[in-house]
């Protein structure tokens, strides 16, 4: 059969106008309840795997580029989005892309600075996943780049969002002080303490061919490959995350530092209950973490699969009431009136941020003071007493072996930006 070449200007000729509509994809056009492609902002995707996969299909962006240092993943990605989607391998490539707006980080917590960083750089909005970085001076560098380049950044936890009528009760100060927040298993946080303890003296296995093994440990010191370290699993290992305690920690301290009106502080002191000495390499069990703010205001972390069971308690207690999972109040009426309060900080997400210019409500500067909690719990985890921390000069207090993990080296050549 002779093959028969049709141009596409002549089809269209022959095309009655009132039928044109019918082999133009509505999408294309714009429309009622639909954007055309050139009022969609651009999104490239760093990282392919696990939390990447949700990124890749949104209704109002076009996703033009995925990044992977894994080939299986990043082919696998772009085939997803389809027609128009550019696959790469190193993130750098990607972020040359003028074309792209934002950029969506999925790759593990040791490398989340360094790629917003240089997003911001780039004249890229930023949604990262949890947790913000690695350790805390990472955190720090990346609100000030965010703030240097005028760009937007939201963590990937939305969870803050519906704190509202809690945070005006404790701004009206009904319940009085001291205040203690419980945040274990029996209000209802898991923390998966178990599930990403580490393993101990891995041999070493050889590096599949579709990964780039060297480019995934980037920052990180080198350490041989074996799968255990990496994809998933890496939430195991002080290198790459920091155990169950990261891993949860910005999705149910984030919420409650907006409660408790603390987005721009921290706390006094940090102290934790583990076994001790902890493994220098894999992250372990873990019983509580208290954080304690300098004006009688704690957080009581339970992980509830190690040591004692965590007891049922008030999720938020002052001595004037109590708060319970679930939401019931002692008194009774503690809550009489309160949406009626204004509310001194409204959040606005990440899309509004992104057309209005503003901090979004899982802002840089937010997010970094929530990473800290957690990640100086792990300190106090790891070296085993209680940290005292200067939440202005974001400093432990006279302490040197904790100020190393409070900013650590990175695998040359990667550095952070001098400030």
């Amino acid at each position: 059969m002779p093959r028969i070449t049709v141009v596409r200007r002549d089809l269209l000729k022959s095309v009655p106008a009132a039928s044109l509509f019918a082999i133009i994809a509505r999408s294309a056009l714009g429309g009622p309840g639909q954007k055309a492609p050139s009022d969609m902002l651009a999104r490239g995707v760093i990282g392919t795997g696990g939390r990447g996969g949700a990124f890749l299909g949104p209704r109002d962006r076009r996703v033009i580029a995925v990044c992977d240092v894994d080939k299986a993943r990043v082919e696998a990605a772009a085939k997803h989005v389809g027609s128009g989607c550019t696959p790469y391998a190193d993130f750098r490539q990607l972020l040359e892309v003028q074309a792209i707006d934002e950029v969506c980080i999925a790759t593990p917590p040791h490398w989340h600075a360094l790629i917003s960083i240089h997003a911001a750089q780039a004249g890229k909005d930023v949604l990262c996943e949890k947790p913000m970085t690695k350790f805390i001076r990472e955190g720090q560098a990346i609100a000030d780049a965010i703030r240097r380049y005028g760009r937007v950044f939201q963590i990937g936890t939305y969870g803050r969002f519906g704190m509202g009528r809690l945070r005006k009760l404790i701004q009206s100060g009904r319940l009085g002080k001291p205040l203690l927040v419980r945040a274990g298993r029996a209000q209802g946080y898991n923390w998966n303490v178990k599930w990403f303890t580490g393993l101990h003296h891995l041999p070493p296995q050889p590096v599949p061919a579709n990964l780039d093994y060297n480019l995934w440990l980037g920052p990180a010191p080198f350490k041989p490959y074996h799968p255990h370290r990496v994809h998933f699993m890496f939430r195991c290992y002080w290198d790459y995350d920091g155990g169950g305690l990261a891993d949860q920690g910005q999705h149910h301290l984030d919420p409650i530092q907006y409660m408790l009106d603390k987005d721009d502080t921290g706390p006094s002191e940090v102290e934790a209950v583990a076994p001790w000495p902890a493994h220098d390499d894999a992250c372990g069990p873990w019983h509580s973490v208290t954080i304690r703010y300098a004006d009688d205001v704690a957080i009581l972390i339970e992980g509830g699969e190690w040591g004692p069971a965590p007891q049922p308690n008030p999720f938020l207690e002052g001595p004037n009431g109590k708060v319970w999972p679930g939401g019931r109040c002692e008194p009774h009426g503690l809550l009489d009136g309160i949406d009626a309060l204004p509310d001194t900080k409204p959040l606005i997400s990440f899309e509004q941020a992104e057309k209005t210019r503003q901090p979004s409500g899982g802002s840089a500067d937010s997010s970094h003071r929530a990473n800290t909690l957690f990640l100086l719990g792990n300190i106090a985890i790891r070296l085993g007493r209680r940290i005292r921390w200067d939440p202005i000069k974001q400093q432990c207090i006279g302490d040197d072996e904790a100020n190393r993990l409070v900013d650590i080296p990175m695998r040359a050549p990667w550095h952070l930006p001098e400030a």
